[in-house]
């Protein structure tokens, strides 16, 4: 047994232990029979650093699967980083443009530009997994997959190709989210929504027959150089008659329809809406309601948002070349000159172009450029068609989603899903197996040779540039990363479906829904029994991170500065199910004070002779607190063993954070503590000694999926083990230990303790004060008790079981049905104390009705800042529970 430092240095521990489990394989131990137990990781992009989020996902992910491996299960944690298609090409396109003299990707060839990324992802990529091991995963490094390994590609290309001749994914003409700046089409999680200070137009437009106008308004006045349609609502009356009939547009002249439609809604500005379905994800809709084909929709952009003339003809050419705002500009000039444009009048009656507003605005979140709604040709799956079999799996409980609350959301998103943009224009990823014939014609194969056998012998085939949104591959990640499809078991050897998976709910419907899908559509299977969905890491006011805000918390100077193990507790212990979390930095130090007060109690243990147990059950106790502690023990086990599995990460380490400091170091500890004989510290009994280690041993066996690090560290120092604590064997819940007479009566002393030391405490009674302990109305069972716990009582509470009645003035304190009585003549001055204590409560008194006053000020509830409005019933209810905390303290006294 190696004698434990004075001082707890976690970063000293922290890199030692996670090398040794690596390097011991203890991640992965051989366990041939034991029952499977699965869990995948979300990829992290392998351009990615370890943010906030990741450590609250990933300790959460770890705290089951240390649990699930210290339950004897054979746990498998899959990990791996996802191929981040738009920011790795970003990365490396960065770093040639740094280059002297700067490289294009447009300079190089497409597979001289794929091997340049190979090479940055082998020296650079991946610095998150090295991240992840501070953090603690207990992952299986040793199997790391990436989603454009070769057999993780192959995966990819045959879920793409089965798609296809199964009817489920196609080639179409539709709206997407465009980022100019990057030049591809991206995902709504890739859309960064900005508030900006904007304008609203409202314009004029001509009825073809001259007689009269029809009013709309628009944010975007560029737009109606490509608009086809004005709609209405066919319930409004104003334009009933006009159902039917044509505008002329300024500018353009086209001539376009009034149409009906309840996306027009009459009570909101005019009721009329122009109709852009090129440029307008509501607009598509509305223009496909119309019969309008999407190859004739109008689109009036490049690939770099300028104006480009339309298939009509009608854009006039000095507008054509233009970017977005400079169109704006000039559409606005015009229609104004031509008297088209209706002006807004203020409040103080001036007239101008545009009503202000604030605007939420598209941005790209990689570009930061706006994002357009650009109608292009694009790669699609059947969403609809795959979602139905994973809506009917929640519904039935095949997947149980934690918390429940989540449900409502899914069902509500499934059941209205969308085509899926699977496609992007990019060179890094998975380019698509799709070759295109001389009349494009789409022949998708899984190689070259298959598709020009499906194109006959002598057509020329050229093959589609796009790639994969990594969405797609990671939606195979469940079953992809076991071997499949060369693997024909379809449990892949008892891991799929996976056990459990966790995620934040952002990305409940870009991956998680996916996963379902895909899972179910190729393993006939779920991808995983329960989808546990937790919220996310907020700063210290509730505000959502961001680095424009300035309130980005960076989890490595967090374990730097007080240890992983601190990190990870606050993480679990804040994680209530469907809440979100807090930042607080106090609570992660006061939990790396939580390992010190265990390291300390690990000293102590080492100082009086306890060591680590030799047995899972526990020893054979005779003495009281003995009894007490084991009771206590197996509670705890089994309070955990609940909240785990329930998911309730919170639960689960507070039961372990009040058992181990509160019942074991700040009263068992003390309670077997050896009295001083003389000036000799005395021996704690064989016993105590046997049930102390066994304690210890049980604390850190369930402490280790939350603290692994220290855990493991004191686990070594108690004494000779046969194996490390990682794969140690979790703590049994064995009810024959218990005996509730012997847990009474130690609960009975813990309150009697404690209600003498707030007294004495209350009324200033000097600590080394030993006082006398009268009693009244005491049963015989208390008596008893009196008399076998009066070591106990004269060490931790200072007093002595005195006879008869107290004289003179006296605190009173009361436990069950006796009366315990303290007498105070020439301990303190008890007419000074009084006087004290009514000085004190009329000042607590007086603040506390004050704040009352403030906070019953409906002007100060509704006015104040809300931070304000909460310190203030903070504080009041901190000043009522000091006047009752000191009225009790003066009515002890009598």
């Amino acid at each position: 047994m190696s004698e434990l430092p004075k001082t707890f240095d976690p970063a000293s521990i922290e890199s030692r232990w996670y090398a040794h489990w690596e390097a011991s394989g203890q991640f992965r131990p051989d366990r041939p029979n034991a029952e499977p137990w699965t869990i995948v990781n979300p990829p992290p992009n392998v351009t990615g650093s370890l943010h906030i989020g990741h450590a609250l996902d990933n300790t959460l992910q770890d705290i089951l699967t240390r649990h699930a491996r210290l339950k004897g299960k054979d746990a498998l944690w899959v990990v791996g980083t996802d191929h981040a298609g738009i920011a790795t090409q970003m990365v490396v396109e960065r770093q040639m443009g740094a280059m002297t003299p700067p490289q294009k990707r447009t300079d190089l060839s497409r597979e001289d530009f794929i091997a340049k990324v190979w090479a940055w992802k082998e020296e650079s990529g991946g610095e998150i997994t090295q991240q992840l091991r501070r953090l603690g995963c207990s992952m299986d490094w040793a199997n790391e997959r990436f989603t454009m390994d070769e057999g993780f590609s192959k995966a990819v290309l045959k879920v793409f190709v089965d798609l296809h001749k199964q009817g489920l994914l196609y080639r179409d003409k539709r709206l997407v989210n465009w980022d100019p700046g990057l030049g591809t089409a991206i995902s709504d999680l890739e859309v960064e929504t900005r508030e900006i200070k904007g304008s609203f137009w409202h314009l004029r437009y001509p009825l073809a027959d001259g007689s009269g106008f029809i009013e709309v308004a628009t944010t975007r006045p560029e737009t109606m150089l490509a608009d086809m349609a004005v709609a209405v609502n066919a319930s409004d009356a104003r334009y009933t008659a006009l159902i039917g009939k044509q505008v002329k547009l300024p500018i353009t002249g086209r001539l376009i329809p009034i149409i009906a439609d309840d996306h027009a809604d009459p009570e909101l500005g005019s009721g009329a809406v122009k109709i852009t379905p090129g440029h307008d994800f509501n607009d598509f809709e509305v223009g496909k309601r119309a019969g309008m084909a999407a190859g004739a929709m109008l689109n009036m952009l490049d690939a770099k948002a300028r104006v480009v003339q339309v298939s009509d003809g009608l854009i006039p050419a000095d507008l054509v070349g233009l970017t977005t705002a400079e169109a704006r500009k000039a559409v606005v000039a015009q229609l104004k000159a031509e008297g088209f444009l209706i002006a807004h009048v203020d409040k103080d009656g001036v007239e101008h172009d545009a009503e202000p507003r604030t605007i939420q605005t598209p941005y790209g979140d990689r570009s930061g450029v706006v994002i357009e709604p650009w109608l292009t040709d694009q790669w699609y799956v059947d969403a609809k068609t795959l979602a139905q079999p994973a809506i009917e799996a929640v519904r039935v409980g095949a997947i149980d989603i934690v918390p429940k609350t989540w449900e409502k959301t899914f069902f509500n998103w499934m059941e209205n899903i969308q085509p899926w943009c699977v496609s992007r224009q990019l060179w890094w990823g998975h380019q698509i197996p799709a070759w295109f014939g001389p009349d494009g014609t789409p022949y998708v194969a899984e190689t070259e040779a298959e598709a020009q056998a499906l194109a006959g012998a002598g057509v020329t085939l050229v093959r589609d540039p796009d790639v994969l949104d990594t969405w797609f591959s990671s939606a195979l990640w469940p079953f992809a990363t076991m071997g499949w499809p060369e693997e024909s078991d379809p449990t892949l050897g008892g891991r799929y479906p996976n056990d459990v998976l966790i995620s934040g709910f952002d990305i409940l419907f870009f991956w998680n829904a996916r996963m379902m899908m895909q899972g179910l559509h190729f393993m006939k299977d779920v991808p995983f029994r329960t989808l546990y969905l937790h919220g996310l890491v907020r700063a210290a006011d509730g505000a959502k991170m961001s680095k424009s805000k300035g309130n980005v918390v960076n989890p490595l100077g967090l374990i730097d500065q007080y240890g992983a193990d601190a990190l990870r507790f606050f993480m679990a212990a804040m994680e209530s199910q469907g809440r979100d979390i807090k930042m607080d930095e106090k609570r992660v130090e006061g939990y790396r004070n939580f390992a010190t007060k265990l390291w300390n109690a690990a000293r102590f243990a080492q100082a009086n002779g306890i060591v680590a147990s030799t047995t899972l059950e526990a020893p054979r106790a005779q003495l009281a607190v003995n009894k007490w502690i084991i009771a206590e023990t197996i509670a705890t086990v089994q309070t955990v063993d609940l909240a785990l599995a329930d998911y309730r990460f919170d639960g689960g380490a507070n039961a372990i954070y009040q058992f181990a400091w509160s019942r074991f170091c700040d009263w068992y500890l003390e309670l077997i503590k050896p009295q001083m004989v003389g000036d000799e510290r005395g021996q704690i009994d064989d016993e105590s000694k046997a049930v102390a280690g066994w304690v210890l041993d049980q604390i850190l066996v369930l402490l280790h999926p939350f603290m692994p690090f220290i855990t493991e560290e004191l686990w070594h120092a108690m004494g000779a083990r046969e194996h490390d604590l990682i794969v140690a064997q979790w703590p049994m819940a064995d009810a024959r230990s218990l005996d509730p007479e012997a847990s009474k009566e130690v609960d009975w002393l813990i309150r009697l303790v404690q209600e003498i030391r707030t007294a004495r405490n209350e009324l200033n009674v000097p600590p080394g004060a030993r006082l006398p302990l009268h009693v009244r109305d005491a049963n015989a069972a208390t008596l008893a008790r009196l008399e076998r716990q009066a070591p106990a009582l004269a060490r931790l509470a200072r007093v002595t079981h005195a006879e008869g009645e107290a004289t003179g003035g006296a605190a009173q304190v009361v436990v069950d049905e006796a009366t315990f009585v303290l007498p105070l003549e020439g301990v303190i001055d008890l007419d000074s104390e009084r006087t004290r204590l009514t000085k004190a409560i009329a000042a607590a008194e007086k603040e506390r009705d004050a704040l009352s006053g403030r906070l019953g000020n409906a002007s100060f509830v509704e006015r104040a800042k809300p931070e304000a409005v909460e310190k203030a019933k903070a504080d009041h209810a901190d000043k009522a529970a000091e006047a009752a905390r000191l009225q009790a303290a003066l009515g002890r006294l009598g």
